[in-house]
């Protein structure tokens, strides 16, 4: 039987961040061909996976980190890459005040550098403090920043969205940066 979780967690650095640990190539768009994915993991050993079983980790992934094609021939990551892809994020105006959940140690370089994507393309926001702090949590003691992601945007800063809802930046500098 295969352990969805770690399975999706495979994925997942697949997709986001080293397609080349299977050999596979993503487009510029991030999709991958569904069966050379398939192909590649049970090539690479360990766990199997079936397009049954890929289809429930795209289905079930409770953070919604997977779309299919329409005919479930390709498949991408929504965001989270440090790859270079271009995953057609919709620009869009965010709301007054986004949030970022970190863990405590990242405090004091978060208010003197800001937020910057480090390994990947984006920072990414939360719309709701409930779901940054879970995001926090996975990095120790959780902490979470507002984000005042309104006058940013009205100061041309630009924000997209994922096909999962999470909200995506290039970086936020200080001053916009609220400790709660």
């Amino acid at each position: 039987m295969t352990d969805l979780k770690n399975m999706s967690k495979f994925i997942s650095l697949i997709l986001r961040h080293k397609p080349e640990t299977i050999g596979i190539q993503l487009d510029e768009h991030g999709w991958a061909e569904v069966d050379s994915l398939i192909e590649g993991i049970n090539r690479n050993g360990g766990q199997k996976i079936s397009m049954a079983v890929l289809e429930e980790i795209v289905r079930t992934d409770e953070k919604q980190r997977y779309s299919f094609n329409e005919d479930k021939t390709l498949i991408r990551a929504n965001q989270g890459h440090s790859v270079q892809v271009d995953v057609e994020l919709e620009e869009k105006n965010p709301p007054e005040f986004l949030y970022h959940g970190t863990g405590e140690k990242y405090v004091d370089s978060i208010l003197k550098e800001g937020l910057k994507p480090k390994s990947r393309l984006y920072v990414h926001l939360s719309a709701d403090t409930e779901t940054a702090h879970k995001v926090g949590i996975r990095h120790g003691k959780p902490h979470i920043f507002r984000i005042r992601s309104g006058e940013m945007s009205r100061n041309g800063i630009k924000f997209f969205i994922s096909a999962n809802g999470v909200w995506l930046t290039k970086a936020v500098p200080v001053e916009y940066i609220e400790d709660n």
